[in-house]
Formats: C-alpha cells, structure tokens, sequence
C-alpha cells in the first residue's frame, strides 16, 4: 500500500502537466476513450491497478491476480470483457496523470487516492456502480471516508493498520528486555543495537512509495498530523518541526536507515526480514516479507512508540477503487464490482498479500487469525490521511517527494514548502 491517500483544479489538467513533469513517463498502452464493442456486442472495460506483488513475474504478481479474475469474471459475463493493466505503485500515480491528460481515462482505476477526480467530475456516484448489498456490507466508517461533500464516489478496496514490529533475537543480543513504548525508549534501544553491531537500528523508509505513511506516524506520536482539529492543514505546525527535528537527531546519530529520504519501504521491509534491522514500522502486508525471511518466528508487534507513551490511535490505510464517467459504461462497471466484491476476490486478496478486507462479512471471517488480530483489533480507533479533501492528491503527490529531506535538512524549511502546496489555491 504505496501503498496511497493538485492545484486549484486538484487532480485536473494543471496537475497532469505538474505531475507528468516530475518524471518521464509515455502515455500508458490502452485505455483509450474509445470502448468499442466487440465481436458479438462486447463491450471492453479497461481497469487499471496498483501492483501489490512484488513484480509482473512474481507468483503474486498483480497482473497474475486480476487476470486470473479476468478469465473468471469473463466467464460469467461473455458479453463484458476486461482489459487490465497493472502498474507498480512509484509509477501509477505519473501514468494515470498521463491518461488523463491525453483524453485516455480506464473506466476503473484501483489506486491509492480518489478525491482528485471529483471536482472535475470525472467519476461514477459509487450508487451508480455497486449494488445496495454491496454499498450495506461495507465497514460505515470507511465507507464514510469515500465521500466528498456527502456524495459517495470512492469505494474502499482494501485497507490497514499499523504497528511496530521488533527482532526479538536482536533485541536479546543487544541486552534489551522490552520493547519501547516512547520515543527516547526507541532511541535507547537503538543505541543498544548499534552497540550489538545492527546497521539499521530503527527502519526509516521516506522514500517516494510511501513517505507519507511513515511521516504520519511519527507525526501522530507528538499530537501531530496533517490537519489540525478543526480540519486545517497544519503540516508546519510546531508539534511536526519538533517531531522532525527528533527524528532528524536519529538519523545524524546512524541509529536508522542510512539516507532513510532515498530509501522505500518495500526494501525496508525486506532488509528487516533478513535480519538487518532491529525495529521497524509495518502492517499486515509486511507479514508475508517478514515469513519468508530469516526472521520468521523471531519478531514480536507492538503499538508503536509515541514521544510519551504507545500510539493510543494508528494509522489506517485504505486504498480505493472508482470508476470514471467518460466511457459510460455504469452497467458493466456494476456487473464487475459486484463480481468482485460478493465473489472471492476479496478474499484471495488477503491469502495473497495479508491486506484486510473492507466488509462486514470479511473482517468476520479473519476474526480467528492471531498474525492479523494486532492490526484488526486497530482498525476502529484508527485515524486516516484526509483523503476526502481534493487538495489531498496534490498534497500526498509533493510529501512523497520532499518529506524525506526534513531529515536532511531544515525541517522547519521543509514543512513549510509542503504547508504551501496545501494552502496554495
């Protein structure tokens, strides 16, 4: 989950071109606005994804997942077929851009954020392309974050929490006897396993996949965040220069990733299941990572460490799925929500990358599952990015690419930089 929740026209033409800037990027395959009907009155549907696997030829390769749905779905719907195109998350949000820009949308995208699309009026009301059933076995709560200004057009895909996870083998190497539960605990620990000879005392990912994740975190542990309580942004706020600035002491001390702003946490994750890091910030999906390595049976899970006590909220992720309006194909898009979310789809989804359901009937069937209850048990107390704000996408697009150089530079510099882009139009 890279995963991921544009100026005064938030996702519209003005961050295309801004987004398409940041990085060469040709105009993705498909997904044209020409859906043209096939041999026998076929009508194609181009679904775009986000790669939660770990690459096209990985045996739990996105593009693998929604084929294999594909032939399914297609089966049941001779008349509706599906053309998929998975893409890995640092690239989706540049190559989206790039398809709306040229005129080129996909009548259903699967990504990190939603809002962007909804003051250019680009997407399907949700009632408009899932069944009452499916609206009604949605958790309310996220549901409610699929809305702009009261009107539904997000559907949540898949969701999160977060915690910490520690080496115990490393933690009993170091001569430490509990995990931490405050920053300067953390920062403790960290020394000892330095001392032990650990390069990554504490795992620090702000690179591009998903800075914003961590960021939030750390931010949240000092009274932090994005918004203050009355819902403006704050990301300069005093409570975040100090938070940064202690992290930033973190890293001038090597007690975390080296160069943690070029470092995403996919590689993070698997320097910790090799072993290499002592602490680290994780969720469900890490788990999977983290049993295929050395570390498998050797690391415990915590809330996470806050500045004067454990994170009594945490961060919850979700990603979402929507479908655009140009190609007018409402019919078939609900024919396919529909498969998806009543079929096992959702559930295959969770074998495959240990992600949590957004349904009723779903968390209700994981209740069991001891690995996943740290971050089930998390999800109705958890706090979320503020996806429903359309300056969001921008916002996110901008943390993802600085924030890491507020542990290099000046944090006050930095923050600031971003609190502009959100209060800019």
């Amino acid at each position: 989950m890279n995963k991921k929740l544009v100026g005064a026209a938030t996702l519209g033409l003005a961050t295309m071109l801004v987004l398409t800037s940041c990085g060469s990027s040709d105009p993705a395959p498909g997904g044209g606005d020409k859906k043209a009907e096939g041999a026998g009155g076929a009508v194609t549907l181009k679904l775009v994804a986000a790669d939660y696997g770990d690459g096209p030829t990985a045996e739990n390769s996105g593009q693998k997942f929604w084929e294999s749905l594909k032939t399914e779905f297609e089966a049941a719907n001779p008349n509706i077929k599906i053309d998929v195109q998975v893409i890995n998350w640092n690239d989706i949000d540049k190559q989206v851009a790039t398809m709306v820009q040229n005129g080129q949308v996909p009548d259903i995208l699967q990504t990190g954020d939603y809002s962007g699309f909804v003051k250019e009026q680009m997407l399907h009301k949700v009632e408009e392309i899932v069944s009452p059933n499916v609206q009604t076995d949605l958790l309310e709560k996220f549901a409610e974050y699929g809305k702009v200004e009261g009107t539904a057009y997000g559907l949540p895909f898949v969701s999160s929490a977060r915690a910490m996870f520690y080496n115990k083998e490393l933690f009993t190497k170091a001569g430490i006897t509990e995990p931490p539960k405050t920053w300067d605990e953390l920062k403790a620990a960290a020394e000892k396993l330095k001392g032990a000879g650990v390069t990554q005392p504490f795992g620090l990912p702000l690179g591009a996949e998903e800075a914003q994740g961590e960021s939030f975190l750390w931010m949240m542990g000092n009274g932090g965040g994005y918004k203050d309580a009355s819902g403006k942004w704050a990301i300069n706020s005093p409570q975040n220069v100090e938070t940064f600035g202690y992290i930033k002491g973190l890293v001038d001390a090597g007690l975390t990733t080296p160069n943690p702003g070029t470092k995403d946490r996919k590689t993070v994750w698997e320097d910790f299941a090799a072993g290499k890091v002592g602490m680290v910030n994780g969720g469900p999906m890490s788990i999977p990572i983290f049993d295929k390595g050395t570390v498998k049976d050797k690391y415990g899970v915590v809330a996470i460490p806050g500045k004067a006590g454990p994170l009594d909220t945490t961060l919850g992720v979700m990603d979402w799925i929507m479908a655009f309006n140009k190609n007018n194909h409402p019919a078939e898009i609900k024919k396919f929500m529909d498969f998806f979310y009543t079929g096992s789809a959702t559930q295959k989804i969770v074998d495959l990358y240990k992600l949590l359901p957004v349904t009723k009937g779903g968390i209700e069937k994981l209740s069991g599952d001891e690995k996943l209850k740290p971050f089930l048990d998390g999800l109705p107390n958890a706090t979320f990015y503020p996806f429903q704000d359309p300056k969001w996408s921008e916002v996110n697009t901008q943390i993802k690419q600085t924030i890491g150089g507020a542990v290099k530079d000046d944090p006050a510099k930095v923050l600031e930089g971003l609190q502009k882009v959100a209060d800019a139009g």
